[in-house]
C-alpha cells in the first residue's frame, strides 16, 4: 500500500511581532490623553489628601473608590500611551467602549460619590474653622479633597462625552 503525503496545511500564525515600545505621541496630544493626565494628577491629589489626614467612617469608601479608579485610569493611560490595548483580551477590540464605560460609570459615579462623602465630612467639621479653635482641624483637608474630587469627576464626564461623541460618529479608535 502506498502512503500518501498529508495535505500541506500552513502552520498557525504565531504571535504578532512585538516591536520596540514607543510612545504613541498622537494620543498624548489628543483631548483624551490630556484629560487622562488631568484625571491622574487631580485623582492623586484627592487620595493623597485623604490618606495623609485622619479619616474614619465613609471616608474609607471614598479613599477606596478614588484609588481604584486612579489605578484603572493609570492602566488605561499606560496601555493607550504605548498603543498596546490590543493585548488586553476581549476589551482590546472594544477599546473606545472600554474607555467610555470606565469614564462614565466608574470615573463619574465613584468620584461623585467620593466628593459627596468628603463634602459632607467637611460640612460636619466646619465648626473648627473658627478663630481661636485650638484642636487639629480636618476641615481644610476634607474641603480640598472634595474640590479635587469634584473637578476630577467633571474631567471624567468630559472624557466620557468625548468617547461617546466618537462612538456616535462610528469611529472605533480613541484618537
Amino acid at each position: 500500500m502506498a502512503r500518501t503525503a498529508p495535505p500541506s496545511v500552513p502552520p498557525p500564525p504565531g504571535p504578532p511581532a512585538r516591536g520596540s515600545l514607543s510612545l504613541h505621541r498622537a494620543y498624548l496630544r489628543s483631548p483624551l490623553g490630556l484629560l487622562r493626565l488631568g484625571q491622574l494628577a487631580l485623582g492623586a491629589a484627592f487620595w493623597v489628601t485623604v490618606a495623609a489626614n485622619k479619616y474614619e467612617g465613609a471616608a474609607h469608601f471614598a479613599l477606596f473608590a478614588a484609588v481604584l479608579v486612579w489605578l484603572l485610569t493609570l492602566a488605561l493611560f499606560g496601555l493607550s500611551l504605548l498603543g498596546r490595548w490590543e493585548l488586553v483580551p476581549w476589551l482590546g477590540s472594544r477599546w473606545l467602549l472600554t474607555n467610555l464605560v470606565h469614564d462614565l460609570a466608574l470615573g463619574v459615579g465613584l468620584y461623585a460619590a467620593a466628593t459627596g462623602i468628603m463634602g459632607h465630612k467637611a460640612g460636619q467639621r466646619s465648626y473648627c474653622n473658627l478663630p481661636g479653635y485650638s484642636q487639629h482641624c480636618l476641615y481644610g483637608a476634607y474641603l480640598s479633597a472634595s474640590v479635587c474630587g469634584g473637578i476630577t469627576a467633571c474631567l471624567y464626564l468630559f472624557s466620557g462625552l468625548y468617547c461617546l461623541s466618537r462612538r456616535c460618529r462610528d469611529q472605533r479608535d480613541i484618537i
